[in-house]
């Protein structure tokens, strides 16, 4: 089974990645996984943390000569802000603290939509910096680093996954922009935005609100939209709740921090039309096989892909540092006041989508490695190319 495990707080030494059940012989481009972690810290609206780290993975396990040996991959992406925090964040005793910074990086005013007061709650920790250096979206690099990873062995087997913005706050992008792009067309748009968006007219609106939320010490969240191509049709199962794809990636997805909805095609507007407006007529040729003459199920019908592009949308929140903080209560005294400010960027939508385009292809390579298993890259091909053969016979 595919999986991977991250370890790391958002001003430790560093960040770990462990990437388990790749088969043997996955050629690795390790660039290509440093420009993803770039591709993460950038987006407009991002903050000064994203000036201090250069985000790039050492590969400690798993690789020999540019392919992976088939034993679990590790990467390590050192924190260079860790030299400002080293006693703050000491992971041995510290007798005598020196660091005059100390004392005021104890947090005791949890800070309204983040994990600090249910963490401390919940752990009976202190000091509530315990809980949000875990909790920070600063882990989402690792996660990256995994995605990045799985998407290169999807490439193996022509599957794409890339993730875009369609929304920031109250601005929404136009779908007759983009919609009907090829993905590599719709990819390159969306790189070249500041936002992440394929519609430049939109973009510009979005950076425009963007600005009128730090002008007012407040955050932007939004709709981040990931389609994947080349996917046969068969990943996933019907069978149980834990094998349907949809329900997998919707997991996956808002166990990434700020995630709070995920749908797929249609998704909630399914519920508003009848059915003959909603489900996708079958087709067939010769050249093609089964398809559907359009995709409004997103491409998964009972929790399998059908073939068709997979589309998914997640709603991402504002972020909940604000620098006009909110009200909250002081730890232990229960004395009003004001939230903790902690340094943070005023949107990071645009961060958000490449990090949900690495979680769905870490998924995707997940459920594509259960139906067709393989100790080495060669041995899946073949499986797959068998499958293939198979469907040709229908």
């Amino acid at each position: 089974m595919l999986r991977y495990l991250t370890a790391g707080e958002s001003h430790g030494p560093g960040l770990v990645t462990i990437v388990e059940g790749l088969p043997a012989g996955v050629p690795v481009d390790l660039e290509a996984i440093n420009r993803d972690l770039r591709r993460r810290q950038g987006g407009y609206g991002r903050g000064g943390r994203q000036r201090i780290e250069q985000d790039t993975v050492r590969p400690l396990a798993g690789l020999r000569h540019g392919r992976t040996l088939g034993s679990p991959v590790a990467f390590l992406i050192e924190n260079r802000d860790w030299v400002n925090w080293q006693e703050v964040m000491s992971p041995v005793p510290v007798a005598e603290p020196t660091d005059p910074r100390a004392a005021a990086k104890v947090v005791t005013r949890p800070r309204p939509g983040h994990a600090d007061l249910s963490g401390v709650l919940k752990y009976g920790h202190r000091d509530a910096r315990n809980v949000l250096e875990r909790a920070s979206a600063r882990e989402t690099a690792a996660r990256v680093a995994a995605g990045s990873l799985a998407h290169q062995f999807l490439r193996q087997f022509g599957i794409r996954v890339v993730g875009y913005v369609v929304a920031i706050g109250p601005v929404e992008a136009d779908p007759a922009r983009y919609a009907e792009l090829p993905l590599e067309e719709l990819a390159e748009r969306a790189e070249v935005s500041p936002v992440r968006c394929p519609d430049p007219e939109a973009s510009a609106r979005m950076v425009a609100a963007i600005d009128e939320a730090r002008a007012a010490g407040d955050s932007l969240g939004g709709i981040i939209e990931v389609v994947a191509v080349g996917l046969p049709p068969g990943l996933g199962s019907h069978v149980h709740y834990d094998r349907k794809l949809d329900a997998a990636l919707a997991h996956d997805l808002l166990s990434v921090q700020a995630m709070k909805g995920v749908e797929f095609g249609l998704g909630f507007a399914a519920a508003r039309r009848r059915g003959s407006e909603v489900h996708d007529p079958i087709a067939w040729d010769p050249d093609r096989g089964y398809w559907r003459t359009r995709n409004h199920a997103g491409g998964i019908e009972g929790g399998m892909t059908t073939g068709m592009p997979l589309v998914v949308r997640v709603a991402q929140k504002p972020i909940a540092t604000l620098y006009r903080p909110l009200p909250t209560v002081e730890l232990f005294t229960h004395a009003p006041a004001d939230a903790r400010v902690e340094r943070s960027d005023v949107c990071a939508v645009p961060a958000g989508a490449v990090i949900c385009e690495a979680v769905v292809a870490f998924t995707l390579a997940r459920f594509f490695l259960e139906k067709f298993g393989g100790d080495s890259l060669q041995e899946t091909r073949r499986n797959y190319e068998g499958y293939l053969a198979q469907l040709r016979e229908f």
